[in-house]
């Protein structure tokens, strides 16, 4: 379960509007165990630049994830919109939510603006499930928002 309060899914809201028509990206930050409540959301630059595909900015990243751990937090999922698609991983999604560096137990939140309205969805990718080809190994899970 992925639960989100008001402040958090507006900060989410404006930061894919914001770089619209480019994918926005940044990172969920909880209390430290499984299914937290999401304290913040930590915008971070798309280095790819595009509006089809994401990729976190290192130094960015770096840089969010050394607050929520001065904070006594952590990152536990990343968040990224999809202009022209469905609030569902793609097959790039698959592949990097799957790397060695990405802990199954993140959170994959994916906010869609393609139908003029925003959705929000979240995702868990479990490695070694099936193949990128397929998009086996994703597991849809519930998104409270509060």
């Amino acid at each position: 379960m992925l639960a989100v309060d008001r402040r958090t899914w507006l900060s989410i809201l404006a930061e894919a509007w914001r770089v619209y028509p480019e994918e926005a990206c940044g990172v969920l930050v909880a209390r430290p165990g499984i299914d937290q409540p999401i304290v913040r959301f930590e915008p971070v630059a798309n280095a790819a630049a595009s509006s089809r595909v994401f990729t976190l900015d290192p130094k960015g990243f770096m840089k969010a994830e050394r607050r929520a751990d001065d904070d006594g937090l952590e990152v536990v999922g990343v968040v990224h919109s999809h202009t022209h698609t469905a609030a569902y991983p793609s097959p790039t999604d698959v592949a990097e939510a799957t790397t060695p560096l990405v802990p199954p137990t993140w959170h994959w939140a994916i906010v869609s603006l393609a139908w003029g309205f925003p959705e929000l969805r979240s995702f868990r990718v479990t490695p070694g499930e099936g193949d990128v080809d397929t998009l086996a190994g994703i597991a849809e899970e519930r998104v409270v928002l509060s």
